[in-house]
């Protein structure tokens, strides 16, 4: 099934690249550390520069220097293959740093990263935003990676390239008994494939094995705690982590809140209203400046006008990027990764356009970052990630049967997007490996303040999720801070209020107070 889960931002940067060439030219609570072998803790990272990322990375230039002339330095990091087994099989996690650029005597130690997905490379990340948090670095590493099943670190496989052009471009909102059948096989498919090339990483890739991980990583890097940024299912990755272990936690930021609570379809349903809100949004600025809006004449008509597109699409696709043609479902997904920032409602509008004439080129460069291809044809590995973190964290397994009694609840949330994010839930239905839970566990009694930031504007993670988030940590752990924006996240909106709170905590410690609201 196309995309398991809409909640990442690892593509955010990819896109806006992507974009710009095509139109110029078109449990333990007690705090202890993690891991058994002595070796492992105490092994040293011999830091080098970075190679090119991989193609389960993503493809493409090693990191360019940071503005000061500094280089990226990359090492790899043995962790446990089977947490469960500490002293038997290892893997090699990839890690990427910037030193911190002030004085020595002020730095605090390594700030981490994770930056969603699940399956986003930390390591082609960190480097793609690495100016945004120049502030952050004075007194910090900025540390980021790659985790279990990503990127270099072990990554799941599944599909080869021009399996998985075939696999997007499949109908994943099916009318009919046939085009069900089809999804379904596709599906089976799909699986079987993962479980084939990677069935030995399948049961070692959950969230609490990432969390473990990172358990680990703060011990290699010298830190008595674990000081983190988490961003999308970097906050649920960051929940966990605090759940176990509280005592580790040092100052940490959530931002775009994973919603801790929710099963898998009550997240699926939670996106359908959000990427709803963000398209309303979006229909409302385009035609309430005083400019025409091209795409409509209200916002209604805007709405109206693209579910008559994604109607005509679905029998009759146009040419996208040669040879592929832009489908209904090509079309859905590249509108859903324009609403990932209010800095992409421009590409959305010329992609609108330009499909109206005929012509699917910019929804399907959209569609193709959010599935993680590259203009080369090359896919990144983190469809099969998302899948595979997802699946293995997911204790729940729907049938078609319980999706279709579900398509009139998912309809009410999102015309647009309500039959996608239904028919998602059935990533995990055959998976071969068992999920863990019905959703996470992020209660860290005793854990120090997080500062817990939600978007009332958010598509992907939508805002009443950072409110759970505070309540499931527990009671004097997470500090909520609200910014009245859009898009997927806050902190890199550059809002001022935001990120002079973030900043307040994490270099000075300072939080800012329960309930603040920005701007």
């Amino acid at each position: 099934m196309p995309n398991a889960s809409w909640s990442r931002t690892a593509g955010l940067t990819a896109t806006a690249v992507v974009l710009s060439a095509l139109l110029t030219g078109c449990s333990d609570t007690s705090g202890g550390d993690a891991g058994g072998d002595e070796d492992l803790t105490a092994q040293k990272l011999d830091w080098k520069d970075c190679p090119a990322p991989s193609e389960a990375e993503g493809g493409g230039a090693a990191p360019s220097p940071l503005p000061d002339g500094d280089e990226w330095q990359c090492a790899t990091m043995k962790s446990p293959l089977d947490w469960d087994d500490p002293e038997g099989d290892t893997i090699g996690l990839a890690l990427i740093r910037a030193e911190a650029s002030g004085e020595a005597d002020r730095r605090i130690g390594s700030l981490v990263f994770n930056f969603g997905g699940p399956g986003g490379s930390g390591v082609t990340t960190l480097p793609a935003f690495g100016q945004d948090y120049a502030t952050l670095r004075t007194r910090y590493d900025l540390v980021s990676f790659d985790p279990r099943g990503v990127g270099r670190s072990d990554p799941v496989e599944c599909l080869d390239d021009k399996q998985l052009d075939a696999y997007f471009q499949q109908d994943a909102t099916p009318d009919d008994a046939a085009e069900r059948t089809e999804l379904l096989d596709n599906t089976e498919k799909f699986n079987a494939a993962c479980e084939k090339r990677s069935k030995k990483a399948l049961p070692h890739v959950a969230t609490t094995d990432a969390a473990r991980d990172m358990d680990l990583m703060r011990q290699v890097l010298g830190d008595d705690k674990l000081y983190y940024f988490g961003i999308s299912y970097g906050t649920e990755l960051g929940g966990v982590y605090a759940h176990l272990f509280p005592g580790k936690v040092g100052r940490a930021v959530f931002d775009a809140v994973v919603d801790p609570t929710q099963t898998p379809e009550q997240g699926s349903l939670a996106q359908a209203e959000g990427f709803q809100l963000a398209l309303d949004n979006f229909a409302e600025d385009c035609t309430s400046k005083v400019e025409e809006c091209p795409i409509g004449t209200d916002a209604q008509d805007v709405k109206d006008r693209i579910a008559r597109l994604l109607k005509d699409l679905d029998r009759d696709p146009i040419p996208g990027i040669f040879p592929r043609e832009l489908t209904q479902t090509a079309a859905t997904s590249g509108i859903a990764q324009a609403l990932y920032s209010k800095d992409f409602w421009e590409y959305l509008t010329d992609g609108l356009q330009q499909a109206y004439d005929g012509d699917g080129r910019v929804l399907m460069v959209l569609s193709d970052a959010l599935n993680g291809r590259n203009e080369n044809g090359q896919y990144s590995n983190i469809t099969a990630a998302n899948v595979a973190i997802n699946c293995a964290d997911d204790k729940p397994r729907y049938d078609p049967e319980y999706v279709e009694r579900k398509l009139p609840d998912f309809r009410r949330a999102s015309p647009l997007f309500g039959d996608y994010l239904a028919w998602s839930m059935l990533s995990c239905t055959d998976w071969p490996v068992a999920g863990a839970a019905e959703h996470p566990d992020v209660s860290a009694p005793g854990a120090a303040p997080i500062l817990v930031i939600g978007n009332t504007g958010d598509p992907a993670t939508p805002y009443e999720g950072a409110g759970r988030m505070v309540d499931a940590l527990g009671k004097g752990v997470g500090v909520k801070l609200t910014y009245k924006g859009q898009g997927h996240g806050a902190y890199d909106s550059k809002d001022k209020c935001v990120q002079n709170a973030v900043h307040g905590y994490l270099l000075d410690g300072r939080a800012p107070a329960a309930d603040t609201v920005c701007p």
